[in-house]
């Protein structure tokens, strides 16, 4: 399936049936009154969070969606039938604002959330409404409502506690599919991964969080150069970053301390927030260097590179290394879920108020 995370829709509402003027006809029944019945209430259109969705694709197919007008009113006391609303399935983390101003409306955030993004009109009055006293025969009645009308930007943002980003080729994909159930596309040659790919990693029972990998970034991203600009979007809601680095000796002269510094620049120009985000160096292909060579190319690279937090030496390829890197994500993540939780009400037992 094509992943696509934008997407712009037309929705409109139901409009409101009218209301009925209608009067009782029946032999031998004197006096029998209004009996007109209220319009129908028009249908609403209706978004829910699906966690088996992934891509925006099914919206950009298909960008008109249209409620069902409710029913008018009839005689006998009959009210017209509320019209059909329209369900909108969309994958979680999926927001929703307004095409013109960019005013965001909602965020899809729990599975199975349930919202209406537009509201169908109400129904009009029938004329038996609008009997009194002094008003026995009335000939009233008023239109439904107009259901509303948007045009709307969806823009998708995974759910991931975790992001892998680098440059191409650095083995985001491979250490992906080492550590978690993700089994993307992989190739020994450039920009492999051409969309962002999640992995659940199991660490225990009951223990786990999720990983994404993003399309590789490389110097100019923020305006445009590459794929990677692209996904960045994704980035933004997880609670820590693995800047993955391929430390393979190189026979062309790239320094891997120069692309690093690169990856950190294009994440401040796109968003300084990313810039300030939990940061761990994970450092990748260390099968291909020599053991004797390996601490004094680590320390190099760090001690150059001005690096302060976490440093992993891995092998992704032979899986060395990254379960110690696992242990450690997830008692960072488990600890940030922990911080961001609400604290619990006080019970008003216990509250003591202070006289003054």
């Amino acid at each position: 399936m094509k992943f696509v995370d934008e997407a712009f829709i037309d929705v409109f509402a139901g409009d409101g049936g009218a209301g009925c003027v209608s009067f009782r006809h029946e032999k031998y029944k004197e006096f029998g009154g209004p009996n007109g019945g209220d319009g129908g209430r028009g249908g609403h259109v209706i978004a829910v969070a699906d966690p088996n969705l992934n891509t925006l694709v099914d919206f950009r197919y298909a960008r008109r969606h249209e409620a069902k007008r409710g029913q008018h009113g009839m005689g006998s006391d009959m009210f017209g039938a509320a019209g059909d609303d329209v369900t909108l399935k969309m994958p979680v983390g999926t927001i929703i604002t307004e095409a013109l101003t960019g005013e965001v409306l909602h965020e899809l955030l729990t599975p199975g959330e349930v919202i209406t993004i537009a509201r169908g009109g109400d129904g009009g009055f029938g004329n038996m409404r609008f009997k009194s006293a002094i008003n026995r025969a009335p000939r009233q009645k008023t239109p439904g409502w107009p259901g509303d009308k948007k045009n709307l930007k969806l823009e998708l943002k995974v759910l991931a506690d975790v992001g892998l980003l680098g440059m191409p080729n650095a083995g985001k994909s491979t250490l992906i599919t080492a550590i978690s159930n993700a089994r993307p596309r992989i190739a020994d040659y450039p920009f492999t991964t051409l969309h962002p790919n999640l992995g659940v990693v199991r660490v225990g029972p009951e223990q786990s969080f999720v990983v994404a990998d993003l399309p590789g970034l490389i110097e100019g991203a923020s305006e445009g150069a590459g794929l990677g600009h692209l996904f960045l979007r994704h980035l933004q809601r997880t609670r820590l970053l693995l800047h993955v680095v391929d430390m393979a000796p190189f026979d062309d002269g790239i320094d891997p301390v120069q692309q690093a510094r690169a990856i950190v620049n294009e994440l401040k120009k796109y968003d300084p927030a990313l810039r300030r985000k939990p940061r761990w160096l994970v450092l990748n292909k260390l099968d291909m260097v020599a053991a004797e060579e390996r601490a004094a190319l680590v320390a190099g690279f760090v001690r150059r590179l001005r690096f302060k937090g976490p440093v992993f030496e891995i092998s992704a390829l032979t899986r060395e290394g990254c379960e110690s890197l696992v242990k450690a994500v997830f008692k960072h993540v488990h600890a940030r879920q922990v911080a961001e939780q609400p604290a619990p009400p006080a019970d008003p037992r216990f509250i003591v108020e202070s006289s003054s």
